[in-house]
């Protein structure tokens, strides 16, 4: 037997298809809501931390030594 997986909305979680025009939101509100809290920095991507201060301790061989992007 198939296990069916229902998507919602990630503002409203009202279910939604994955045919449905304003997809993965159930509608232009949400759409636009949604775009709002990006604009606004209510979703951020973090990035790396790359100041030595910030990373103590780190072995000179680490791969992800910052010393080693000069």
């Amino acid at each position: 037997m198939a296990r069916s997986i229902q998507l919602r909305c990630p503002i409203c979680k009202k279910p939604v298809k994955n045919s449905d025009p304003d997809f993965p939101f159930c509608s232009e509100r949400c759409r636009l809501l949604d775009l709002g809290k990006w604009a606004s920095g209510d979703y951020v991507i973090p990035s790396p931390i790359t100041d030595e201060e910030e990373i103590p301790n780190i072995p000179e061989d680490s791969p992800i030594n910052p010393k080693d992007r000069e």
